[in-house]
């Protein structure tokens, strides 16, 4: 597919794809989960996307790829599928088989366009996908109770957009929405079910290390 280049274009490809997303539960039980992320390298020439496959429940890696591609896109806030989707898209066609479920380092329908880099990756994979931000994008929520697990809802014009949910006490919450075939409850449960003693999902974890650090999963 063609890319676009300007912020203009951009606009119309997440305006004419977002009637295509779906947030409701659309698949079965997962017993493969993935994480998706990109890094930069050439002075931020290059990028670089990684994809690590994980089983579910148990979170043990089983697969990974790497993929390399020149930047077209700047960096925007709200524009981030222009920039490392298509490398991202590299990776993911470079496994043996596809995931059940992709968790996406960037936000899902919690955008001011209700099209995040996980909603864009849902609509051209088809997979259901989910958002887990590390940072607000859009959107407003009230104060978050410290426990483990606890969440409230993330609103904008009075419309539930996403959750900030708290993956460990103490420590920064991350921003999870649907990306497309993932309804809302369990777009944030899935997220927790991938969480062990960090802040982030495994799925993030194990992708980023492998996107910016050249951390090879042990598969």
């Amino acid at each position: 597919m063609e890319w676009p280049i300007t912020i203009q274009a951009a606009v119309a490809v997440q305006e004419q794809l977002r009637v295509q997303v779906i947030i409701a539960d659309d698949f079965g039980a997962p017993r493969t989960v993935a994480g998706v992320d990109a890094g930069f390298e050439n002075d931020g020439a290059t990028a670089r996307a990684a994809v690590v496959v994980l089983s579910f429940p148990e979170l043990q890696p089983l697969e990974y790829a790497l993929a390399r591609a020149p930047v077209r896109f700047p960096y925007v806030p709200g524009f981030l599928s222009f920039r490392e989707a298509p490398v991202i898209l590299d990776a993911l066609a470079m496994l043996s088989q596809p995931p059940d479920l992709v968790i996406c380092d960037g936000h899902g329908i919690a955008h001011p366009r209700r099209f995040g880099i996980a909603s864009h990756l849902g609509v051209l994979t088809g997979l259901p996908t989910i958002g887990c931000a590390k940072s607000l994008l859009t959107g407003r929520h009230g104060p978050i109770p410290e426990g483990r697990g606890e969440r409230i809802p993330l609103t904008q014009r009075n419309e539930q957009i996403g959750w900030v949910l708290r993956t460990r006490p103490g420590v920064k919450p991350v921003y999870v929405s649907p990306g497309h075939r993932v309804g809302m409850d369990a777009a944030a449960e899935l997220v927790m079910a991938c969480v062990t003693r960090y802040r982030l999902p495994e799925t993030t974890r194990y992708a980023h290390n492998l996107a910016s650090n050249g951390v090879i999963p042990p598969v």
